[in-house]
């Protein structure tokens, strides 16, 4: 079912078994590879994983400091019952949102599904566990470090995830600056802020073409359907750890991104952008090919 997505009515009539048996099964199997797998493929890091995610992304997309990328996207669902329009988003289709915390090499390190399809990336990310995490420092995060060849007046620079314009600015969160009247060097830390981005993208993509009933609405109760959805990311962390991915696979899905709503960042968070910015421009932090890039 989650590998190919078939209807209740196409297992019934391939498997011989009635559609309520089907759907029981598939309740209490996702239900099972979660509790199974969750703990093994999807366990929080401590700060000497941090760290190597960290070196990861500075290896393959050339952004220092960062531990994760994050993004929503929103999973068709049946309209549950009694919810109004709070499932309802501004495609006129009824969802949930899948909001996730990516390392680079596609993984999903953190994950929360269920938020109302009406709801921003921000709003998610505030009210998820790992939002409250973030706000009260208990992940776990290594502490600020100097960034390498910068003289030692350079202010040390916190360990930070990475989104897009519909997260809020943060000591720990980066986004991109606005796009009106950027200055060059405000177009370069775009760029690479971009590149580290894209790796959750790519899993959202390898995620659903794999685990193909993300391709369509799903036709199972909401709470049924948010255990398959965990389900197959525990499945997609627990493949990609053994088997790789095919590249093809996380060039496209068919998943939509939550609303883009303007969200205000704190001052803080905008001196470290700015910092960041300013050591991609310098000698030491520069990528050869970056003022072609942009």
């Amino acid at each position: 079912y989650l590998a190919t997505g078939q209807s209740l009515i196409s297992l019934h009539y391939t498997f011989l078994i009635g559609k309520s048996t089907a759907s029981v099964i598939i309740k209490e199997t996702c239900i099972a590879i979660w509790h199974v797998l969750h703990a093994a493929v999807m366990a929080q890091p401590n700060k000497e994983e941090w760290l190597k995610i960290a070196d990861t992304f500075q290896q393959t997309c050339n952004f220092l400091n960062c531990v994760g990328a994050i993004d929503g996207k929103h999973i068709r669902v049946l309209n549950p019952m009694r919810s109004g329009s709070q499932f309802f988003n501004y495609k006129k289709y009824f969802f949930v949102v899948l909001f996730a915390v990516c390392d680079a090499n596609y993984c999903f390190r953190y994950i929360d599904v269920g938020s109302y399809g009406s709801s921003s990336d921000s709003a998610v990310l505030g009210h998820s566990d790992f939002g409250q995490m973030l706000i009260t420092n208990a992940l776990d995060l290594p502490g600020n470090t100097t960034l390498p060849g910068v003289h030692h007046t350079y202010p040390s620079m916190p360990f930070v995830f990475v989104g897009d314009e519909a997260i809020a600015l943060g000591e720990h969160l980066m986004r991109p600056y606005s796009s009106s009247g950027l200055s060059i060097a405000r177009c370069v830390f775009n760029y690479r802020l971009t590149r580290a981005c894209k790796v959750v993208e790519c899993a959202f993509g390898i995620l659903s073409n794999k685990w193909r009933v993300l391709h369509s609405p799903i036709h199972l109760k909401l709470e049924t359907a948010i255990s398959a959805v965990k389900a197959a990311c525990a499945l997609h962390n627990f493949v990609r750890q053994r088997d790789g991915f095919n590249f093809e696979d996380s060039l496209s899905h068919s998943m939509e991104s939550p609303i883009r709503s303007g969200v205000r960042g704190t001052t803080h968070g905008a001196a470290i952008r700015d910092h960041f910015t300013a050591y991609f421009m310098s000698l030491q932090g520069e990528l050869p090919w970056q003022m072609q890039a942009i």
